[in-house]
């Protein structure tokens, strides 16, 4: 059996170099980023896809830097919004199915529970509502498509909460972290490899079109972002680190351009339903990316 052509978009993020990693044996995988494709531009997306005639269009790549995005929607919305409609359409057109990744960035956080898919998005800030305008975008078209919406994703590659925590720590000997912010901190390594496992389940367009829709996928548990420093740290060898004590913060004290969700927590009840799939832990998945 020909295994199937896969078109990545964002080959370089922290979810892109794993999903190049997880896939390359499981597929013929084509990989694109800026500049070779610019999203900003529908027809360099439309070229791309085009010249690699894909079974499967997976988009890794996103505007993702919250803060700026307050002064920079336009562009947080071209590569957010309006370049996951194209590839949309585009598969549709094609008979692909696409793949894309959304955020918890899209709910307020004033929950107590965790969120379900079903729940009234309303972002807080900019960065979420381009990213959920690209999520409405796809869901227009009415294609094949899986969005899964991540969580506090972070691994051992590229600019992330863990990297940032480990350097602090070498260097200060007292953190100072928010603690009235909750959520599931979600390896980036866990992402591609529970995305590769859903795709093997949508190899005929009946299975793709019975299992399409939106997902909620991150780790198991919850945790603040004070409890993960704290967790990370603790994981990190004695001669490695400075730090020995880090403070629990309010939101208030550490203000940000953008407002955060309170509460980011998300069910992957569904995830575990329709494909049988789910993520550990997020201490496991934690002692698994340190130990690496």
């Amino acid at each position: 059996m020909t295994p199937p052509r896969i078109l990545l978009f964002g080959k370089i993020g922290q979810v892109g170099w794993e999903l190049r990693r997880t896939l390359a044996p499981m597929s013929q995988l084509v990989c694109a980023d800026y500049p070779d494709v610019d999203l900003t531009k529908p027809d360099s997306i439309r070229q791309w896809i085009q010249d690699s005639s894909p079974a499967i269009i997976i988009n890794a790549a996103a505007y993702t830097a919250v803060d700026k995005a307050e002064n920079e929607f336009a562009l947080a919305m071209k590569i957010n919004s309006d370049a996951p409609g194209v590839m949309a359409a585009e598969a549709k057109k094609r008979g692909a199915f696409l793949v894309h990744y959304s955020t918890d960035y899209i709910f307020e956080g004033n929950k107590t529970s965790p969120y379900v898919e079903d729940d009234l998005p309303n972002p807080l800030s900019a960065y979420g509502r381009s990213k959920l305008a690209g999520d409405q975008a796809i869901q227009q078209v009415d294609g094949n498509f899986l969005i899964f919406r991540l969580c506090w994703v972070y691994g051992a590659r590229g600019a992330n909460f863990m990297l940032t925590m480990m350097r602090l720590a070498r260097e200060r000997e007292k953190l100072r972290v928010v603690n009235d912010q909750v959520g599931c901190p979600t390896w980036s390594r866990m992402i591609a490899e529970t995305t590769a496992l859903a795709l093997n389940q949508i190899d005929t367009p009946a299975k793709a079109a019975a299992r399409k829709g939106v997902y909620h996928l991150c780790s198991s548990g919850q945790t603040s972002w004070h409890g993960f420093a704290s967790a990370i740290i603790e994981s990190m060898p004695e001669e490695e680190k400075k730090c020995r004590t880090v403070e629990g913060i309010s939101s208030t004290e550490y203000p940000t351009p953008t407002k955060r969700p309170a509460y980011s927590v998300m069910s992957c009840a569904k995830l575990e339903r329709v494909f049988g799939l789910r993520l550990p832990d997020w201490r496991e998945s934690l002692r698994l990316v340190m130990e690496k």
